[in-house]
């Protein structure tokens, strides 16, 4: 006998996981959401995440408390054994969002802010000890064996959506392969509280010297990380030890500090076959893995969150046809893939311990750099395929959030206008169906945005947009093609089919 059904049963509640439920209960979706532990780990593991996620934290109602546990993150660098800059990314400009480009954060303490708001969500059950063990599929839904502190019990649930991590026990459970990019390299991470008025850089660095690759990148407010790469011959037992860390972290001249954590971690590239099985699904490290150097692979989870949460929701709520979720994998894989082909890039360029190598590639690199050429061509942050307007070069990025004020004292768009989608019109763009909001630009609601939105729409030669709940555009046009297409879009009669995922 199984328990009460829910719609979604989500496994893993770190960040991922813990967004997913968050933004489903939001969503009126009845959640369950487990994890083997009962508490959130300790220490740090992710260091970055991005402006979009921010503004994830925004939607859900937490970026006040994501706040005092995250700082902007200004640069980033990759520098010679010598200091010589060989590639820089600027962190400081403007993105569509209206936050810091990226931040530099204490993980737990996101973490816990999570837990906070999906476990105070009405629509969201949370189990904590609770392990999954077993799935069985049929037309209707998904039999789950959980076991628990209590005992055993099957729970029903139309999805399941795997968020347990690189083990993942859901990917096993539905027999999914990973695609392995053959980049396994082994570093030691040591993370540091910091004493106040510390000297340590400010900016995140990569010292690419061939005698031992470095990394040295602030945290938290109060926190620091080093990782350096283990050398040929070199056992984690070894490098684990006061006598190898200490003297590595006193060249920092760094002053007082309290060592926090050590361990040694294999950087490598995995990626998912597929991310669907019937009714159940994969996100985060289960669906793909990638080394830190991009600092992208908890941004990449918490965008499948956002993408793969409003599909479920229309498929449960609004009457979606669940080919939609099929659209899932083909939009998300080849923004993934191409985050684990820049990492890769980026640590290759980081490992090198071949002196002659090494010297030649700082020429190589200092001359494009002297030259004005980039350094490595970042992956496209446009999504393609899937559940987007065709032949539109706008479909698929993400659309900017006017704010009134500045971030994080002001009011922003989302704010304004919700969860979405939304069709903003310079129009009256009508009613609204399958929970979509229409609104026009000359609506005195709008009215402190309306510059910068009908900026935008004159940008793209456009009456009107249609922006998805994931915040990425789904494309531009009359209202009422807008809407028709959208409603198209989330049925199965007039589909387009769905490309091959990129490989």
């Amino acid at each position: 006998m199984a328990e009460a059904d829910f719609d979604v049963l989500v496994v893993g509640m770190g960040p991922v996981g813990a967004m997913l439920g968050a933004l489903l209960a939001r969503a009126g979706v009845k959640t369950l959401v487990i994890d083997k532990d009962t508490e959130v780990y300790p220490l740090p593991r992710a260091a970055h995440f991005d402006h979009e996620i921010m503004r994830l934290f925004q939607q859900i109602g937490i970026a006040d408390e994501v706040r005092p546990h995250a700082r902007p993150a200004p640069a980033y660098e990759f520098r010679t054994a010598d200091g010589q800059i060989l590639m820089s990314f600027d962190l400081s400009g403007e993105n569509p969002s209206g936050w810091a480009t990226g931040y530099m954060f204490h993980q737990p303490g996101v973490e816990n802010a999570l837990r906070a708001r999906l476990q105070a969500a009405e629509r969201a059950d949370v189990r904590l000890g609770c392990r999954l063990d077993g799935l069985a599929q049929d037309e209707n839904g998904v039999t789950a064996t959980l076991t628990s502190s209590q005992g055993t019990v099957n729970v029903r649930s139309r999805y399941v959506v795997g968020c347990d991590g690189a083990a993942s026990q859901t990917r096993r459970q539905v027999g999914i392969e990973l695609d392995d990019y053959q980049f396994d390299e082994p570093w030691l991470v040591i993370d540091a509280k910091t004493s106040q008025g510390s000297t340590l850089p400010k900016v995140s660095l990569q010292i690419c010297d061939p005698a031992r690759p470095v990394t040295c990148v602030p945290m938290g407010p109060g926190r620091h990380r080093w990782e350096f790469m283990l050398l040929p011959g070199e056992t984690p037992e070894a490098v684990l030890s006061d006598d190898f860390i200490l003297p590595r972290i006193a060249q920092w001249n760094c002053g007082e500090i309290t060592l926090e954590r050590r361990a040694v971690y294999r950087f490598h590239g995995l990626v998912a076959q597929r991310w669907r099985v019937g009714r159940v699904l994969l996100a985060g490290d289960a669906a793909h893995q990638m080394p830190p150097f991009a600092g992208q692979g908890m941004c990449s989870g918490m965008r499948d969150a956002a993408n793969l949460a409003w599909k479920l929701k229309a498929v449960l709520r609004d009457g979606a046809d669940e080919a939609l979720l099929d659209t899932y994998q083909a939009e998300r894989e080849a923004h993934v893939r191409g985050i684990v082909n820049f990492a890769i890039g980026m640590g290759r360029v980081i490992c090198t311990l071949d002196a002659d190598a090494a010297a030649m590639r700082d020429q190589t690199m200092l001359a494009q750099r002297a030259a004005g050429g980039p350094g490595l061509p970042a992956p496209s942050t446009r999504l393609s395929g899937g559940c987007l307007m065709a032949g539109q070069d706008v479909s698929g990025v993400i659309f900017p959030q006017p704010w009134i004020g500045a971030a994080p004292d002001g009011v922003g768009l989302d704010d304004l206008l919700g969860d979405g989608p939304w069709l903003i019109s310079r129009s009256t763009p009508g009613a609204a169906e399958a929970g979509l909001l229409a609104i026009s630009t000359t609506d005195p609601f709008l009215a402190a945005v309306r510059r910068p939105l009908e900026a935008w729409l004159d940008a793209q030669g456009a009456d009107a947009v249609l922006v998805r709940p994931d915040r990425y555009v789904f494309g531009v046009g009359a209202p009422t093609v807008l809407r028709e297409a959208w409603l198209r879009a989330l049925s199965a009669s007039s589909r387009s089919p769905v490309s091959e995922p990129a490989r």
